[in-house]
This record gives structure tokens, sequence and C-alpha cells, in this order.
């Protein structure tokens, strides 16, 4: 984990509420290192529904097919997320550590293994000793409770530099639900359920069947817009669990993902989900500058979203980001090279409210000293105008620096 805590980190962290039904706590169980907290453990001695959203990468780890397999049971009692080691490309031996993890876990939360979910993050290709949970896990179950957020969200931390935290409420009949959410990710950040790890609580009486398009469709606004280098992870997990506290003070229990009343708990979802989605933007290893990407004027707003992506994950555009210099030579080969329909001489490019090319060429009016005093921002915005029909997409990212290559260079050292 790196010490310098990135330039762009909050100012503040947000205070995040007890969520009925929902008892967190953390250890230190030597993953990987010793006396650094490296597990979550979270307890749902209701149950939740749940719901989840998976890397599509085709070597994905050993927690995530575990998860995919329980998914259709739609009922949660216990997570269990370590940090550390990815339990990923480890063979028969990972399968064996998330059997044995599932039922360490189901035994002191009282459930079967169908009912733990379970998360991993940190080095590749190394196999984890699962027996390391059985010393700390039922201390866990113990001293869990309601109010342990910031050490949830430190515990599931690698090369983050810091803990991601959001909440959020919203009117489900005449009801104030709750939202909380933390999140972990700051290197191997691409789409494809876009940051390492995600976990969503919430004591609103949401079913799993309208929980789930609920999730995807707000992943698909937030961590499917964010990318740091371009490679996707084979540990993405992003999960919801709803535990139904508040159905006790009245909110109405709803099972149908059409339902109206849903409306409310859905932007505030996806507010949540876009505030991690950033945050982790925003801690991308070596990151000094964060980058939104806007595009319009495209044939279709899947064509939009993959000319932001071509511009969000070049290198040669992230560099001239962190050396702030507006070379939008280089925005114009990204465009070119997506893919997607563009016309040269209709593309028109934006640092900021900046016009620096239009009509296939430079702006006109184009000032240096204006847009060199922009690019020394914090946070910048490239907006790109295709000029060929109503799509549009937003993206966010971050600038390419000597420090991530620092940070990568030796990872496993």
């Amino acid at each position: 984990m790196s010490t310098a805590i990135s330039p762009l980190a909050p100012k503040t962290y947000p205070d995040l509420p007890p969520i009925d039904g929902v008892r967190l706590a953390t250890a230190a169980a030597g993953i990987r290192y010793k006396d650094r907290t490296d597990v979550l453990y979270a307890a749902f001695d209701r149950g939740a529904a749940v719901a989840g959203v998976f890397t599509r990468s085709k070597c994905p780890s050993a927690p995530v097919d575990w998860c995919r397999k329980n998914l259709p049971f739609g009922s949660a009692r216990a997570l269990v997320v370590n940090s550390g080691n990815a339990n990923a490309f480890t063979g028969m031996k990972g399968r064996q550590a998330v059997e044995t993890t599932a039922a360490l876990a189901a035994r002191v939360a009282g459930c079967g293994p169908e009912n733990v979910y379970l998360a991993s993050t940190g080095v590749i290709g190394e196999p984890l000793d699962a027996s390391k949970f059985e010393g700390v896990l039922a201390d866990c179950e113990a001293k869990a409770n309601g109010f342990a957020w910031m050490a949830a969200a430190k515990a599931i931390m690698t090369t983050d530099t810091f803990p991601k935290l959001a909440t959020r409420t919203a009117r489900l009949g005449d009801v104030e639900v709750r939202i909380n959410g933390i999140a972990k990710g700051a290197g191997m950040i691409a789409p494809d359920m876009a940051t390492m790890l995600a976990f969503v609580f919430t004591d609103a009486p949401i079913g799993a069947r309208a929980l789930q398009p609920l999730l995807a469709a707000g992943a698909d606004k937030s961590f499917n817009c964010v990318t740091v280098d371009g490679d996707t992870s084979t540990s993405d997990t992003l999960l919801a669990f709803a535990t139904g506290g508040a159905a006790m003070i009245g909110a109405p229990i709803i099972d149908a993902p059409d339902d109206k009343r849903l409306a409310p708990f859905r932007r505030a979802l996806e507010d949540l989900l876009i505030d991690l989605a950033q945050q982790v933007a925003r801690d991308g290893e070596g990151a000094r500058k964060f980058v939104t990407v806007e595009v319009t004027g495209a044939v279709s707003a899947r064509s939009a979203r993959r000319v932001a992506m071509s511009i969000a994950n070049s290198p040669l555009v992230k560099t001239a980001i962190a050396g702030e210099d507006a070379n939008w030579g280089r925005v114009v080969m990204a465009v070119g090279k997506a893919g997607e329909p563009a016309e040269r001489d209709k593309l028109a490019i934006f640092f900021g409210d900046i016009r620096v090319a239009v009509d296939g060429e430079r702006d006109p009016a184009y000032d240096e000293a204006t847009t060199s005093a922009y690019m020394k921002r914090d946070e910048i915005t490239i907006r790109v105008d295709l000029g060929l029909g109503r799509g549009k997409a937003r993206v966010w990212t971050c600038d390419l620096t000597k420090a991530y290559v620092e940070i990568n260079g030796d990872y496993r050292s």
C-alpha cells in the first residue's frame, strides 16, 4: 500500500450511519503482511437480498466464481473480504480456499455456505492460505457492530492511498431508507465492471429480483465509466445487500424491478456508485489530475462511450495531461483509432470551455497561454463533439505519471 496520499483525495470523509441488519468487523490475519488489517467480515443476521456484478475477464478469480454460483439463491448472511491476495489463477488450491473460507464463515454466522459471499484482492497467482481465516472470523463475529465503516473501507485497500466511502438516503414510500457504500481500487482499473471491489448496503426492503437490475444499471453509469490504466482485473466485484430493515418502520416491500416507487432509490444508488467510481479514478496509481472525458455528437451512445474510452485509455493523452500539455493532436489520434464513425472536418475539441480545434484544424482563436493555465488545474475536462448525431457519453480517468511505473514495477516486492 502506498504511503503518500493522493493529492486528489477528499479533504473530509463522510460519517456513514448504521444500516439496520448490518454488522461489520475487521481483523489482521497475516494474509500477506504481518500486523496489517486485511480481513473484512460483514454479518446479516436476518439475511439480506443480494445482487452482484462481476468482471468479464475470461480468467476470473476463485471468489468471483463462488459468488456467481451463489447469486441465484438471492440471499446472504455473511460477506468475507480479504486484501493482500487475489486468489486468482490459483487452480484447485483457489477453489479449495474459497470452500474453506465459506465453511468457516458459515459456521460463525450460523448459515449455509451458499449464503456466504467472498471477495479477494491483491497479488494474482499466489495460493491463499484459508486457514488464516480460522483464527479471526469467530472474533469478528463476536465484535461486529454497525459503526465500523471506516475500518471496513481501510481493510480492503491494497495500493489505494485513501479509503473510499459514500452514503445516501432515499424515500421508499413514506420512509427514508439508507444506502452506504465502500470501494477499493487504484490500479488494474478498466471497464467490464471497472473496479476491483465495491460493496453497497441498504436497509431498503428490496428483493433480489428487483435489486439486480438496479445494480447492473447503476454499474453501467458509474464503474463501467471509469478507467485508470485500461487493464481489467480478474477480481472485479460489486455486491449489493438489502437487509429489509426499513420494512419494520413502514417501508414497502418491493420485488418487481419495474415498481415506480423505486425511482428515488434508483437515483440515490446511481449517485452513490458514481461517487465511489470517481474516488477510484482520483486514487489512480500515481495520479495527480482527475480527468473527465465527454463525447457528444456521436452516432449512438455506445459509439460515444467507445470514443470516450479510447481517449481516456490513451497513454499518450494521459501523459500529455500529466505534463500539463494541451496536445489536442493526441486526442485526435485517440478519436481516430476508436474504430467508430468520425469525420475529421466535423470534429471539435475542447479543454474545459476552451475550444482548441475545430473543422479539422487548430481553432483560429486558440491562445496558448490561456490553455496552458487551464492544464495546470487538478481537474481537467476534455470534450469532443463529433458532429454526427445525438449520442453522448462521459467517463472518468486520471493522468499517467512516473509514479505509476514505480508502483507497478515493484508491486510483488
